[in-house]
């Protein structure tokens, strides 16, 4: 309900608009009617309406006096006029002093009716856009902390015009910066010994907040911005130091502290990496470049490390022509050499890039070629068998040393995947020869030379495998399959003792019926005589 106030020194008229309209249902109260506008404004000291009918011609205080007080001090409240006198300079002060409407008596109850719901109307759409506006202003509230980190990691990383640093600077409250000033940038490792699974997102997001308030608690005593960007690294504005030795000196003792701190409380660890200093605010994203690139030699480094740019800016460039062929050694090891070998010239090439000091772009480089060759090596000997090796393996590993073992773990896959290979088509090769043997046994020329050509194999490698998948020699094997096919040949037929030493491979029958009493024991005749026997019982 809005409340109205009629003012009219004419009491008849009073009582007419009280009596003829229905006020409630129109939306409104009738809070009071008075005679004069002095009046009103002593009411309006503890009661003020949303609207005012009022006469113009009053005593002590006409209706255009009211209008000037009312609006002077209760601007928001509706003023309408009601006149007998229809003179253009009313309208013309009325208008002036913003007065809602303008109306000549007499008026009817049916046109009060519909100056009253255009009022509300008005007043309802007022009421509206005071409430958006309103729950507009409370979300820009509850967005302004983000609204903050967005500017500052603007003008950290992109670089602002000192006129809209100023200016959102004055907007967010945030105290000036004075030269000399650099950009530390902080990263978590890892989570530590926390087993968090992949989809445990509210766990790493509440970790992370918590090493926002161990950085926020220094930050704010030490007069520092602090801002999240959107890759989840924490970054701090440093200056109000004049001499840039001691901002850089102030400055790493505040990551140190916020790095011992991680570790301590939280149990898990970050690295941070120092810029170089600026003159002013424009130029932050420099020393922001700069602190990313001091953080890159945790790479090389490892975790749990506060990195300055001063550190490593001055070191000579990096060659790396003489780790230019490390890539082919790597893949002639793994298809030849042992893996202790392999393991070996892994771990120096991971200690040669720690000692140059070579910058991330130049490791990933090499680690993508040894990646690119166990990928070659695995196509080149047609591994199926192989676990996948792709380059973006490595994303996840923030050191050299994490690559380093992922490295070894991936040559010693192939290398198991090229060792099953060479077994399973040694064994196919084996198996190739034993059917030649046991298809050409009867040849008296079959020779070790004759089987390894048709296997395509080198006799000395032949032997090797050979007796390690049969327990024999070749020509253990093949004087046993020989005897074999002799012991069957006594057994089942009649023929002539030279003629079973012809059906498998011997032409002198007294060798073979030397070779046979060695293999079974007895000669041949004793054989036939002795199965003959133990057939008849």
């Amino acid at each position: 309900m809005y409340k109205v106030f009629i003012v009219d020194d004419e009491a008849v008229v009073r009582d007419g608009l009280k009596r003829t309209i229905d006020w409630r249902e129109h939306g409104f109260e009738l809070a009071g009617d008075f005679a004069n506008g002095r009046e009103v404004l002593e009411v309006m000291e503890h009661t003020v309406p949303d609207v005012i009918i009022s006469d113009i011609s009053m005593p002590f205080m006409d209706g255009l006096e009211l209008a000037a007080n009312v609006t002077k001090k209760y601007p928001y409240v509706k003023i309408i006029i009601l006149t007998g006198f229809d003179e253009f300079e009313y309208a013309q002060q009325a208008i002036r002093l913003k007065v809602s409407d303008f109306i000549l008596k007499p008026i009817t109850a049916h046109e009060m009716r519909e100056l009253l719901r255009k009022v509300k109307l008005e007043m309802d759409e007022t009421a509206r856009q005071h409430e958006d506006l309103s729950r507009l202003y409370s979300q820009l509230k509850q967005s302004l902390p983000l609204l903050k980190e967005r500017f500052l990691e603007r003008l950290v990383v992109n670089g602002l015009r000192p006129s809209e640093i100023e200016e959102r600077f004055q907007y967010f409250g945030l105290p000036p910066l004075s030269p000399p000033q650099l950009v530390m940038v902080a990263d978590i490792d890892d989570f530590g010994t926390r087993q968090l699974q992949p989809e445990a997102a509210n766990d790493t997001e509440i970790l992370r907040y918590a090493a926002y308030n161990v950085l926020e608690e220094i930050a704010e005593r030490e007069g520092l911005l602090l801002f999240r960007t959107r890759e989840e690294r924490l970054v701090l504005v440093v200056s109000g130091l004049a001499d840039e030795t001691e901002l850089y000196e102030h400055a790493c003792r505040i990551a140190e502290e916020g790095r011992f701190y991680i570790d301590k409380f939280l149990k898990f660890t970050v690295s941070f990496g120092v810029g170089q200093a600026v003159g002013s605010a424009e130029e932050l994203p420099v020393s922001y470049k700069s602190a990313l690139s001091a953080l890159d030699y945790r790479f090389l480094l490892g975790k749990n490390r506060v990195l300055s740019i001063l550190d490593f800016e001055s070191r000579p460039s990096y060659d790396n022509r003489s780790r230019g062929d490390w890539d082919r050694r790597l893949a002639s090891a793994v298809k030849t050499g042992s893996l202790q070998e392999v393991r070996q010239l892994i771990q120096q090439f991971v200690a040669d890039l720690k000692e140059s000091m070579a910058p991330l772009d130049a490791c990933v480089l090499q680690i993508q070629k040894a990646i690119l060759s166990l990928i070659n090596t695995t196509q080149e000997l047609g591994l199926d068998n192989a676990r996948p090796i792709r380059l973006t393996d490595v994303y996840p590993f923030k050191t050299l040393d994490e690559i380093g073992a992922w490295l070894e773990d991936a040559a010693s896959s192939v290398m198991s995947a090229i060792a099953d290979n060479r077994n399973h088509h040694t064994l196919a090769q084996i198996r190739k020869a034993v059917e030649y043997i046991e298809t050409h046994y009867a040849e008296e020329k079959i020779s070790l030379q004759d089987i390894c050509r048709h296997c395509l194999m080198s006799t000395s490698y032949f032997s090797l495998v050979f007796k390690q998948h049969t327990g024999e020699t070749f020509v253990e094997y093949l004087t046993r399959i020989r005897m074999d096919k002799a012991k069957e040949m006594l057994q089942h037929t009649m023929m002539k003792f030279y003629e079973i030493a012809g059906k498998v491979g011997y032409g002198d029958p007294n060798y073979f019926s030397i070779l046979f009493k060695k293999h079974v024991g007895m000669t041949p005749r004793e054989y036939r005589d002795k199965y003959a026997k133990e057939s008849r019982a």
